[in-house]
């Protein structure tokens, strides 16, 4: 039977304190105790359903936390303030000084400068390559190596990660598959194909409404408890504590999340049919045409679509600024980095959100200057919203390539 995140969440039913249908937000920094015993006992030891202090934890995130790791079919997870914090507190559980990491080169930007120009300042270094090409991954691979990393769905060239063949490839090194899942909530579920930790940047369309930064851990009960453990967990001792008001705000969200991401998918998938089909060279995984179309077929959940990232190269630089300008202009959507949002959201990703990686890095990837990143929306008529984009690529004079 084929697994359903949506049906999981959905049946995660938590009261609130006097039976409201959503739980109550707890609003302290700090719990009490009912007698000295009973703190020290929980310093020592975690005990379900005891809290302490709400940088390690408090109801309202775990709230959130339990109906994540249900979503993602994982035994533990952990809520933190943005998804880099999730991903930096997860790679410093994972890798110290002398550690080595592999990692995708098509890859978030905030993501490669962590790997890239912080950890080695600790004595973690990362070597970037392509994960398609699996015997350059095998290559990379070293004693050393405690992490494989990848985006399940890259930002922003839309590859399909081959997430069994990874995760193989991973343990057979002794070295954990370290998944971000933030493009593809529902649609993937990495757990199921070998990964061993999923993160997600929260912020986009697992909340959906672009008014708050979260993230996410999902993995094993033991490694969630190394990431919050009180003497030695860098969750725990770096503080990325997500506020719990938020952590309401995003369960309520999490709950409409298959319904957004079927009309997300619907409306990239009708939009990159029109502008393939015109000429123009766009990079959808729902297309025939795209690369890795039947090994995203193969690992999906099925009901939720292909998602709503695709991409567009307009030529070059100029003509992908004139032709956002203009798509602002005529109300297709904003300019503007993040994504998941129910407008469409649009950048170049080479000059926004991947401009920390060197232009010798980008173009070697395939990240060509010209490429603008769209996050579709929730368009109730995404026929209108495709005819005034159609407007402006030719008021714009970019034209097809294909």
């Amino acid at each position: 039977m084929a697994f359903n995140p949506a049906s999981r969440v959905q049946d995660y039913l938590v009261f609130g304190e006097f039976g409201d249908v959503n739980p109550s937000i707890t609003d302290s920094s700090t719990y009490t105790f009912l007698s000295p015993e009973r703190m020290e006992e929980l310093f020592e030891h975690e005990i379900e359903g005891c809290f302490l202090y709400s940088r390690h934890f408090n109801p309202t995130n775990k709230y959130l936390a339990s109906a994540l790791e249900r979503m993602e079919d994982g035994e533990s997870a952990q809520v933190m303030a943005s998804g880099m914090g999730a991903i930096s507190t997860t790679l410093m559980t994972l890798c110290g000084a002398g550690d080595e990491i592999v990692c995708g080169r098509s890859i978030y930007g905030g993501t490669y400068a962590l790997l890239k120009n912080l950890l080695p300042r600790f004595g973690v270094n990362t070597c970037f390559v392509d994960l398609g090409d699996h015997d350059a991954v095998r290559a990379a691979m070293t004693p050393q190596t405690r992490v494989l990393y990848c985006e399940s769905l890259s930002n922003p060239l839309l590859e399909v990660a081959d997430l069994p063949a990874l995760a193989a490839m991973a343990h057979e090194h002794g070295a954990q598959l370290v998944v971000d899942n933030t493009f593809t909530p529902m649609i993937l579920s990495p757990l199921r194909h070998g990964a061993d930790i999923v993160v997600h940047s929260l912020t986009k369309f697992v909340n959906g409404t672009s008014d708050c930064v979260a993230g996410c851990v999902v993995a094993s009960h033991d490694f969630i408890s190394r990431l919050t453990d009180i003497n030695a967990g860098p969750s725990m001792l770096l503080g990325p504590v997500l506020d719990s008001t938020r952590a309401a705000s995003i369960l309520k969200n999490l709950h409409s999340l298959h319904i957004r991401l079927r009309q997300h998918g619907a409306n990239a998938l009708y939009l990159s049919n029109r502008l393939e089909e015109l000429g123009y060279a766009v990079h959808y995984p729902g297309l025939a045409s795209h690369p890795h179309h039947q090994l995203l077929t193969q690992l999906m959940n099925p009901g939720y679509g292909y998602g709503g990232m695709l991409t567009l190269d307009a030529g070059d630089l100029a003509a992908a600024n004139r032709l956002m300008t203009l798509m602002q202009r005529d109300k297709v959507g904003y300019l503007a980095v993040s994504l998941g949002y129910f407008k469409t959201l649009f950048n170049t990703p080479g000059h926004s959100t991947s401009s920390e990686i060197p232009p010798a890095e980008r173009e070697a990837a395939g990240l060509r200057e010209g490429l603008i990143r769209f996050s579709i929306g929730l368009d109730e008529d995404i026929a209108q919203t495709t005819a005034r984009i159609e407007n402006c690529l030719s008021e714009a004079k970019v034209r097809g390539s294909l």
